[in-house]
């Protein structure tokens, strides 16, 4: 259940009202790396996650929950930057104070480019937040990645983490307010804590490479294709040479893939080369760790009839 405290889990203060700011802050509102997307990421996550993982359904329960506090942190912000304009709208008279101080067509048309880049605030949501990036596209539900492996799931989750830190990143360059400085900076530092946890959360999904349950074929995992042609220098680095970080297999560079492809009948001719895993190393490790993620996914599970919760 949720249970909503009237509190902020921040203060949001600002110094000003600042509807151009507004705007763009709502990219944080409803936008694809947004506070609504991770909450709602986290929380389709966590059911697939009950019974083979249950602590990780708590964490992720927690982490999306937290993410709606973030949501209701950046509306009350959008609020207050907006302050005035939602109660002049209010005021539907031909001579509301509004109107008054626009003469003209040229005052009008600045008053909403100030106001918004685009004018939802002034003719959708009255001066209030609405659910949509910086741009007024609504947000959608494909912004959501929920794959039903937590191996891949919490890999998305570090990336959200890294896109939404490096967005407050980007809009703390474009305010002067001290008061808004301070919350995208604490919205920004738990971005960083969130990554953290997901990180050491797939720490203890063993083994968690490659993401899922079926193996790489050894016989193309640690090869690296040369393909860039022409004048330059190839490029090395531990991307392509020396020993892959997660697999421990040599890099096999290939610096001619045309002749090396037509060499090896389309690579259906190549062996393993560079690795100790043979091709009955991963069909045996296939079958494992199948029978090792079934039994998590089906712990606890009740035949016949089931219930979610029991209560005390």
């Amino acid at each position: 259940m949720f249970h909503h405290v009237k509190e902020l889990q921040f203060n949001v203060r600002v110094s000003r009202p600042d509807p151009r700011f507004a705007g763009l802050l709502l990219e944080q509102f409803g936008g694809g790396n947004g506070e609504l997307k991770a909450a709602m990421q986290y929380f389709v996550q966590a059911f697939s996650a009950r019974r083979p993982y249950p602590d990780k359904y708590d964490m992720l329960m927690d982490i999306a929950t937290e993410e709606f506090s973030h949501l209701e942190i950046v509306g009350a912000t959008v609020q207050l930057l907006l302050e005035g304009v939602n109660g002049e709208l209010k005021n539907a008279a031909d001579n509301a104070e509004i109107m008054e101080t626009l003469k003209g067509k040229a005052a009008k048309e600045s008053y909403i480019h100030e106001a918004m880049m685009h004018p939802e605030f002034l003719t959708r949501s009255g001066g209030g937040p609405t659910l949509t990036n910086c741009q007024g596209v609504p947000w959608t539900g494909s912004y959501i990645n929920a794959n039903g492996d937590l191996s891949v799931d919490l890999r998305s989750d570090i990336a959200a983490e890294s896109r939404a830190k490096i967005v407050y990143e980007y809009l703390l360059q474009f305010t002067d307010d001290p008061y808004v400085k301070e919350t995208l900076t604490f919205l920004m530092t738990r971005e960083v804590a969130h990554f953290q946890m997901f990180e050491a959360a797939l720490g203890t999904i063993q083994p968690n490479f490659p993401p899922g349950v079926l193996q790489a074929d050894p016989r193309y995992s640690n090869n690296y294709f040369n393909m860039s042609d022409g004048n330059g220098v190839d490029q090395r680095g531990p991307w392509n040479e020396g020993e892959s970080p997660e697999l421990g297999e040599t890099w096999q560079y290939i610096r001619d893939p045309v002749k090396h492809v037509s060499a090896t009948n389309g690579l259906l001719d190549q062996q393993p080369s560079g690795t100790q895993q043979t091709l009955e190393d991963m069909e045996a490790q296939n079958k494992a760790l199948s029978e090792t993620r079934s039994k998590e996914a089906s712990a606890g599970m009740p035949k016949g009839s089931a219930e979610w919760c029991t209560y005390k």
